[in-house]
């Protein structure tokens, strides 16, 4: 049987595209047979390995992708940099357990949440990114067509759930309840990364319902980690690195006091 006939019959794809290689660098080495499967095997390996991170994330339609190392910590001092490294080793995502990212709009809490969803999906775990309107959209049409039960299941699913800007805008009493069925059929099974502008004790009015919403928090929070990012917003730094913002004026008693 022809090398190329069990490469195909075996679907060694990736071994098949790099065999000349490996063989090539094979000899200039002087590997021995061992070594020459070793780095066959783990060409094939890394290449199977890759595709399914690059399916895992076209199914988790993220908005963007960025990463860790991009995440500028120095401009957000009020960060922890052990939590964000305690939380980069995904054993949150092992235990089921939630990541909250709290703070004024632009203070940079999707990206951090991006970032954890991607070494999840690296790691082998299914992921998927949602802002609540999305969200709450898919719920509402589902239970219009009466398929709600379906739908809940299917957002079970993956293991790490990315809901992005919870309190931009207020839920109906329907919708809160719907948020808290799906919050409730994730509790302790599967990890959920939400962002908020709005603090806790403002998630009643988000939810329209106070004793909804200490119901919703109770489950979020049993196993959580709640990150508060206080600074200046990364757009209006931009705009002023521009030159499109003035720099604040410092008051003339200031000026005097400094002198």
């Amino acid at each position: 049987m022809q090398l190329d006939n069990l490469f195909s019959a075996l679907k060694l794809d990736h071994l098949a595209a790099q065999c000349d290689a490996i063989l090539e660098q094979a000899a200039k080495k002087d590997l021995g047979y061992r070594e020459v499967l070793t780095e066959a095997l783990a060409c094939e390996w890394a290449g199977r390995k890759q595709r399914g991170t690059e399916s895992r994330l076209s199914q988790a339609r993220l908005p963007w992708i960025k990463t860790l190392e991009q995440f500028d910590l120095a401009f957000q001092p009020s960060i922890d940099r052990k939590v964000i490294r305690d939380l980069s080793s995904l054993s949150f995502v092992g235990r089921a357990e939630n990541v909250v990212l709290l703070g004024p709009p632009g203070v940079g809490k999707t990206h951090p949440a991006i970032a954890l969803a991607i070494k999840a999906a690296e790691a082998g775990n299914r992921i998927l990114f949602l802002t609540l309107e999305q969200l709450m959209t898919k719920l509402s049409r589902a239970r219009q067509e009466n398929r709600l039960e379906r739908q809940l299941q299917q957002l079970t699913y993956p293991k790490l759930l990315v809901l992005d800007e919870i309190g931009y805008l207020p839920l109906s009493r329907d919708e809160a309840s719907l948020f808290f069925r799906l919050v409730a059929r994730r509790y302790e099974k599967a990890s959920m990364i939400l962002t908020s502008n709005k603090s806790y004790v403002d998630w009643g009015e988000i939810f329209g319902d106070t004793v909804l919403a200490t119901a919703i928090l109770d489950r979020l929070l049993h196993h959580a980690t709640t990150i508060n990012i206080k600074g200046e917003s990364y757009r209006l730094k931009e705009k002023r690195k521009a030159g499109l913002l003035n720099e604040p004026e410092v008051p003339a008693e200031e000026t005097a006091n400094q002198g």
